[in-house]
């Protein structure tokens, strides 16, 4: 049975909180809805002091922010671009068209159309959240889509140069700079200058996501992030430092990050919490993670590896790494995931920045019921038949009865005009009345 040996905290969620977040939300877009342009400026203005000429950069803006930028940084961001781009290629290469005669005379089939266009979020706080940029716009530039525009907010002023730089060499054909729910909006409703989009992406703070989550309708969305978690399967074979290490990696991101440990070894569960101090005390961003880790840090200690996967499925955490003696073990047992790392030659860094998997991953258990963002979030799998006139006999007489069944009288007369057109029968609503029933 499994022992909690490290609990997080005891979350209270302040319905006061939530509903004020949400009353925000409505707020905000109301008012791009309304005022379009003066609105999202209005609202930049009073949350990031931002009012220039103009929101959207200038093919001269791009490349003043280019010019910003280490050669170096431009190959790292190229580098990590092509990654992402060449496994893209491959996910969509995975999806086909199909057509198939399924009984003589019918056919059908399934085309798969890339969304028309999207807006891609690409957050700016904290961090310059360059690898976001490639996450989106590059997997939607693969998968087709026509109309790829983004939008980040300025820090202190003036975006990070890298996040405009990887903006531009991703591909998108309009970058905003632009934070928070006012970008979302102008990018979802449309403004004046903003043509609107049919797809939301991207991650954000919690104002950004209830944004998403109330537009969610009027377009789509990829899903809805909230902090990243990291949870961490290992055995008696995994060392305490690296454990540590990468819990730490994904604690940074946020104070409320979950970084937890199921272990099959109680020398590794016992040693953790001394080993997470050491070294936070060398960590810069241990004013982050140090707290994410006192309140969200959990040590959960199993009997066996088949525990292992049931506490691992039950979280369905993020992001799940393996330091086990066997990792596809678990690649052939677990279910619920939002990306799986095997051994301790890869890690969740290799797949938040560079190694070609998207990094946007379902968080909060959403594992259980969806994936991340992928080549095929941006394409409609949309389905089309086809019938030879003996083929729409055959049907529509099947379809004649079963209309009947529901009473669904107009459905059975769509049918019966074609036993009518096709079979020569004098049947439905319009035959003639010796042969009405």
């Amino acid at each position: 049975m499994a022992t909690q040996l490290k609990r997080r905290i005891d979350e209270t969620h302040s319905d006061a909180a939530d509903l004020q977040v949400r009353q925000t939300v409505e707020r905000i877009l109301a008012e791009v809805e309304a005022r379009g342009d003066q609105a999202v400026r209005d609202l930049s203005e009073k949350f990031d002091r931002w009012s220039p000429p103009g929101f959207r950069l200038s093919k001269e803006d791009i490349d003043g922010f280019m010019r910003q930028v280490p050669d170096s940084t431009v190959e790292d961001i190229k580098f990590a671009q092509e990654q992402i781009r060449t496994f893209a290629q491959h996910q969509k290469a995975a999806l086909r068209d199909i057509e198939v005669e399924i009984r003589p005379g019918v056919k059908l089939g399934h085309r798969n159309i890339p969304v028309d266009s999207v807006g891609c979020y690409v957050p700016g706080g904290r961090y310059p959240m360059v690898a976001s940029a490639h996450m989106s716009i590059v997997t939607a530039r693969v998968a087709g889509v026509r109309r790829v525009i983004a939008c980040t907010p300025p820090t202190g002023g003036t975006p990070h140069p890298e996040t405009i730089a990887a903006m531009a060499l991703g591909g998108a054909d309009e970058i905003y700079v632009l934070g928070g729910v006012q970008a979302v909006a102008a990018m979802a409703l449309g403004t004046e200058t903003i043509f609107p989009v049919d797809m939301l992406v991207g991650p954000g703070n919690a104002y950004v996501a209830e944004a998403k989550r109330q537009l969610f309708g009027r377009v789509g969305i990829d899903l809805l992030a909230g902090p990243t978690e990291i949870l961490v399967i290992a055995d008696d074979s995994a060392d305490v430092e690296m454990v540590a290490v990468d819990l730490l990696g994904q604690a940074e991101h946020g104070p409320t990050s979950p970084a937890i440990l199921v272990t099959t070894s109680r020398a590794l569960a016992e040693g953790l919490p001394a080993e997470i101090e050491r070294q936070l005390k060398a960590l810069p961003t241990a004013d982050v993670a140090g707290v994410a880790w006192r309140d969200y840090g959990e040590i959960i200690l199993v009997e066996n590896l088949e525990e292992a996967v049931r506490e691992a499925d039950r979280i369905a955490a993020e992001h799940v790494e393996v330091l086990t003696r066997n990792p596809r073990w678990f690649l052939e047992r677990m279910r619920n995931y939002g990306a799986l790392f095997l051994g301790p030659e890869t890690n969740v860094a290799y797949g938040d920045k560079v190694i070609g998997t998207n990094h946007t991953l379902p968080t909060r258990g959403a594992a259980r019921y969806t994936g991340g963002l992928w080549v095929g979030k941006f394409m409609k799998t949309c389905t089309y038949q086809e019938c030879t006139p003996e083929a729409s006999v055959v049907i529509g007489d099947y379809c004649s009865r079963l209309c009947a069944i529901e009473r669904f009288w107009a459905h059975k007369e769509q049918a019966d005009l074609r036993l009518r057109r096709y079979g020569g029968r004098d049947v439905g609503l319009h035959a003639t009345a010796k042969d009405r029933p």
